[in-house]
C-alpha cells in the first residue's frame, strides 16, 4: 500500500495507540471525579493539556479539547460572534477556508451578518492589503486559516493582528491550525491570535479528538451547555482515551526533521511529474511542502482516483470532508474548469518514501496513456 492522503488524516502511531487502550483498559476512571482512581485519569488529561500547550508555545489553561477540528471551528467562529455582536455585524474570511468555517460563515450570513471573503490569486496567494482594506470598525471576527488544506498555501495570519488594531476594530483574530500544526512552527502568541484550532488525527493521534486554543482573558460563548468541563466551554465528560493519545502524539512531534524529509519527498514528486506531458502544478511554489496539488489534464479526478485506487495507491481530490465535491478552494483561485475537474491532492507525512511516488508516478503515467481523456470546456 502507498498511502499519500496525510492531510485527510494519518496513521496512528504506536505510542499514541498503547496510550489510548491503556486509558481504556486499565487507567479508564472519569477525571471528574473525586476519588484516587479519577484523579489518576485527570493525572493524564493534565499531562496531555502540558504537552499540546509546550507544542504551541502557550499556557495550559489557554487549551480546551474538543472532538477535532469542525467542533472547535464552530466554537470559535460561533462563540467569537455571539460575544461581540454588539460591537459589530461583519465578518472577515477567506474563500478557501474549510467548510466548517466556509459553512459556519453562511450560516451567519444568513443570519444578518456582513461575510468578506478574501479571494487568492490564480497563484492561491493572497495579497495582504485585502485583509487590510476589509477590515474596519465593524469587523468583530477575522478568521483565515494558516495553511490551506487542499493546495498548501501559508496565509499571512501573522499580518493581521497589526492590521485589527491599526484600523480601530473589535475584532477577535481565529486562525483554523488543523493543517498547520505539526506542520510548522506554530508561536500562538507571536502570531497574534486569539484562537486557534488544532486536530489529533492530522499528526498521528486517533480520530475524534482536538483543541482549541483560547487567549487568557478572552471571554466567548459556549455552543454546548451541560457540565463543568473545560471550564464550561466544552461540557461533557473528557474522551480520556482520545485525549491522552493526542498528548502522546503531540510529545513526539519533531517539526524540524519531518519539515526537511517533505521537502525532499515534494522535491522529487515535482521533478518526477515534470517527465509527464500534460501535468499542471496547482500548488503555489512557496507552499508547505507536505502538500502538493496537481492536474493531470482531461482526466476528471475521480475516475484517476479509482484508477489509482485499484493499484493501491490512496490520494484525494482535495478535501475528505467534501466527498468529492467540486472544490471551492480551486473555484477560488479561478482556476480553468478541466484542470480544477482534473485535481489530484497528495500529502505526505514521515512515514513516506520515495518508494510511493515511484509508484503513484507509474500509476499516474499508465491512467493518462489508458483512460479516456475528458473534452475541455
Amino acid at each position: 500500500m502507498h498511502y499519500l492522503d496525510n492531510s485527510a488524516t494519518t496513521r496512528v502511531s504506536e505510542a499514541a495507540a498503547k496510550k489510548a487502550l491503556e486509558l481504556m483498559t486499565e487507567n479508564f476512571g472519569n477525571p471528574s471525579s473525586l476519588y484516587s482512581f479519577g484523579m489518576r485519569a485527570e493525572d493524564e488529561l493534565n499531562k496531555a493539556r502540558s504537552v499540546i500547550a509546550k507544542a504551541l508555545s502557550v499556557s495550559e489553561e489557554e487549551i480546551f479539547f474538543t472532538s477535532g477540528g469542525t467542533e472547535g471551528n464552530n466554537l470559535a467562529v460561533l462563540g467569537a460572534v455571539q460575544a461581540l455582536r454588539r460591537r459589530g455585524n461583519k465578518i472577515v474570511t477567506t474563500a478557501v477556508e474549510h467548510s466548517s468555517v466556509y459553512e459556519t460563515a453562511s450560516y451567519l450570513e444568513g443570519q444578518g451578518f456582513e461575510v468578506v471573503r478574501i479571494r487568492p490569486d490564480k497563484s492561491g496567494n493572497f495579497a495582504p492589503e485585502d485583509f487590510r482594506n476589509a477590515i474596519d470598525e465593524k469587523t468583530i471576527l477575522v478568521s483565515v486559516m494558516a495553511v490551506n488544506n487542499e493546495i498548501g498555501t501559508v496565509l499571512p495570519v501573522e499580518k493581521l493582528r497589526k492590521y485589527i488594531e491599526f484600523k480601530g476594530s473589535p475584532a477577535i483574530l481565529h486562525s483554523d491550525c488543523v493543517q498547520a500544526f505539526g506542520k510548522i512552527p506554530l508561536r500562538l502568541g507571536k502570531l497574534g491570535v486569539d484562537i486557534a484550532t488544532i486536530s489529533g488525527h492530522k499528526i498521528h493521534a486517533p480520530k475524534g479528538v482536538g483543541a482549541v486554543y483560547i487567549r487568557k482573558g478572552l471571554r466567548i460563548k459556549p455552543i454546548h451547555f451541560g457540565g463543568e468541563q473545560e471550564k464550561k466551554l466544552r461540557p461533557g465528560t473528557e474522551a480520556m482515551p482520545l485525549i491522552a493519545a493526542f498528548g502522546t502524539a503531540a510529545g513526539e512531534l519533531d517539526i524540524p526533521k519531518s519539515y526537511t524529509k517533505a521537502k525532499e519527498l515534494k522535491a522529487y514528486l515535482l521533478q518526477k511529474l515534470s517527465e509527464l506531458d500534460g501535468v499542471v502544478i496547482n500548488s503555489p511554489e512557496n507552499a508547505v511542502p507536505y502538500i502538493l496539488n496537481f492536474s493531470p489534464v482531461g482526466i476528471r479526478s475521480e475516475t484517476m482516483l479509482h484508477f489509482l485506487a485499484q493499484r493501491e495507491i490512496y490520494v484525494s481530490s482535495g478535501s475528505a470532508c467534501a466527498k468529492g465535491k467540486p472544490s471551492h478552494v480551486l473555484e477560488a483561485m479561478s482556476l480553468d474548469r478541466g484542470v480544477a475537474d482534473s485535481a489530484i491532492r497528495v500529502s505526505f507525512c514521515s512515514d513516506n518514501t520515495t518508494e510511493d511516488i515511484d509508484a503513484l508516478v507509474s500509476a499516474l503515467r499508465d491512467g493518462m496513456n489508458t483512460l479516456v481523456k475528458r473534452k475541455q470546456i
